[in-house]
């Protein structure tokens, strides 16, 4: 694209200057060859012909109109009121135009829906999360309430509590805007994020059998949200994980007015500025327990397990846009008299992120694939097994992925990334909290130490299959990223063998290169096979090419540690 001259004025002074033409976004499900081809693989022409007026809307929405706003509305944040004119608490939060606008096209597109309809099962949730996928990157984080959203539907419908099921479900579900429901989920206390067994908030009893809960909830994402799920511990029960009980709340009564709940302060965050996260003060708050008054964390897991593979979607969605601006940047900007999409160093650059992306998407849609089989009762005790594996190492890979891969292709923009007003700070500030929400990489690695204890199966699973796609993988353009794949399972099982038993510190010390391992290898598994069916079913190499370069990028990521030495280095004393 050539040199762009324009006149300005400024200061009253006209003058004349070179002006960069800014990236411009593509319809991103037309021009998005990955999460198409996996769609046309995995789910049934017919079904996806009833999907494709979804998916091409939002592609387009999220592309245009929708991108469009995000920028325009760049220095837009929530607002708290907390005091109306007259000394009234009213605790009323205002919303971004954008985000408005995202709850009607949410609701209207089925971003939750589609996932609980029959429509498209079993594999409602590769079409509801391919639509996520394109939503989330445009609507500044809205991504949040919707997982949340989803996860409480789950969790409810798990619960097997009828009388809340019939009153929350189908709000949280509805295609309708006026009738859709958005749920919160209230369980970060100051005495700690993954230690949820110190909460302080306590549940009671009123005068007419009625629970209330009081307590300080200091970090509520989506506070605006129509109900929430959160933890208590009923007065009397012992102080722990396996005191707590699940509660379901509404906020706010029929006229709108918070019913005992004080919203002490919007969180001034990094990134996720557009979500309003507060902080809460619970002040004998209506609620009724979802289950049994005991067993809370064990109620909310399903609720978890939900939001976790949300995370690992808007992480690779996010990956998608980084790429999706840099490429077409590359092709905008003249260095040394060429286009950057014509330096060898700069295409390097950009096809490591590309593999790393291919690889994450891969990872995730697989997760997604499995979720939909098991809600549908077509997963064995095997693959279930793995789908509760790969669900921590998916969020816990992909969070480390798309902070390193933003970070990189932000540079990749020069200055110009590093300025607010084009936009491209924010998909830093954003991605930094993916691998922060919903476990921390240290909180999920620990997760996945106890699903190896409980189902070694899971583990066996794995292996076997990355196995299997290395067999299959006869493509000899694979070779190098097979060698790869077989040389991880092999280092993997030597590492596992030297653990004879898992509770013990030197294998926790180990555990986030462990589950970073298996969520490479996993990755690997599945671009080798994506490369293999794309050879065989047209010869497109693109998919090969991007197996091979994830393999270079490196796969086993195995420590074995010196516990002086860590212990020493960590705390900077002398041993």
């Amino acid at each position: 694209m050539p040199r762009q001259r324009t006149r300005e004025v400024a200061d009253g002074n006209a003058m004349t200057g070179f002006s960069q033409s800014p990236p411009q976004l593509d319809d991103q499900y037309a021009s998005d060859r990955v999460l198409r081809a996996f769609l046309e693989r995995h789910v049934p022409t017919e079904l996806l012909t009833q999907a494709a007026s979804d998916l091409e809307s939002l592609g387009r929405l999220a592309a245009g109109p929708l991108y469009r706003q995000q920028l325009e509305e760049r220095g837009l944040e929530p607002t708290l009121t907390q005091w109306d004119a007259w000394g009234r608490r009213v605790d009323r939060i205002k919303l971004t135009p954008l985000w408005q606008e995202a709850h009607r096209i949410a609701a209207s597109h089925g971003l939750v829906a589609t996932g609980y309809e029959g429509t498209f099962q079993p594999y409602g949730r590769l079409i509801q999360f391919a639509l996520a996928y394109l939503f989330h990157p445009s609507t500044d984080v809205f991504s949040c309430p919707l997982a949340m959203t989803d996860g409480a539907a789950r969790a409810l419908l798990d619960s097997g509590n009828q009388e809340l099921i019939a009153r929350a479900v189908g709000h949280l579900t509805s295609r309708d805007p006026a009738r859709f429901w958005t749920s919160g989920q209230w369980m970060t206390e100051t005495t700690g994020g993954s230690d949820v067994g110190a909460s302080e908030t306590v549940a009671r009893r009123d005068g007419e059998g009625r629970w209330r809960l009081t307590g300080r909830k200091w970090f509520t994402s989506a506070a605006t949200s129509d109900m929430a799920l959160t933890l208590a511990r009923p007065e009397g029960n012992p102080m722990g994980g396996g005191g707590l009980a699940l509660f379901y709340v509404e906020p706010r009564d029929a006229e709108g007015a918070l019913r005992n709940i004080e919203i002490l302060r919007l969180k001034d965050k990094l990134g996720t500025r557009k979500l309003p996260t507060a902080e809460l003060l619970l002040r004998d708050t209506p609620a009724t327990p979802v289950t049994d008054l005991q067993g809370g964390v064990k109620a909310i897991a399903p609720m978890l397990n939900i939001t976790r593979t949300w995370n690992a979607v808007c992480a690779v969605s996010t990956m998608r846009r980084a790429l999706a601006l840099a490429r077409d940047y590359a092709n905008r900007r003249i260095v040394f008299n060429r286009p950057l999409a014509e330096q060898p160093l700069h295409l390097m650059t950009l096809a490591r992120q590309q593999a790393e992306f291919e690889g994450a998407f891969a990872l995730t849609f697989d997760v997604v694939r499995l979720l939909g089989l098991g809600e549908n009762g077509q997963l064995g005790d095997a693959d279930q097994a793995l789908l509760r594996l790969l669900t921590p190492v998916a969020k816990l890979t992909t969070g480390k992925q798309v902070v390193a891969l933003t970070s990189e292709l932000i540079e990749s923009f020069g200055g110009a990334g590093y300025v607010e007003d084009t936009g491209l700070p924010m998909l830093l500030r954003d991605a930094q909290v993916l691998p922060i929400w919903e476990g921390t990489t240290n909180v999920l690695s620990l997760d996945v130490l106890r699903v190896l204890s409980r189902h070694r199966a899971a583990l066996d699973e794995l292996l076997a299959r990355a196995e299997k796609q290395a067999r299959d993988a006869s493509a000899e353009v694979l070779a190098p990223g097979v060698k790869a794949l077989e040389r991880g399972v092999e280092g993997v099982r030597r590492f596992m063998e030297a653990f004879s038993d898992w509770d013990n510190e030197a294998c926790e010390a180990s555990a986030r290169g462990l589950a970073m391992t298996l969520g490479r290898l996993a990755s690997l598994g599945l671009l080798l096979d994506a490369g293999q069916h794309a050879i065989d079913h047209g010869g497109d190499p693109r998919p090969a090419r991007a197996a091979v370069r994830y393999a270079r990028n490196g796969v086993l990521l195995l420590e074995q540690p010196d516990p002086i030495a860590e212990h020493s280095l960590a705390t900077d004393i002398y041993v």
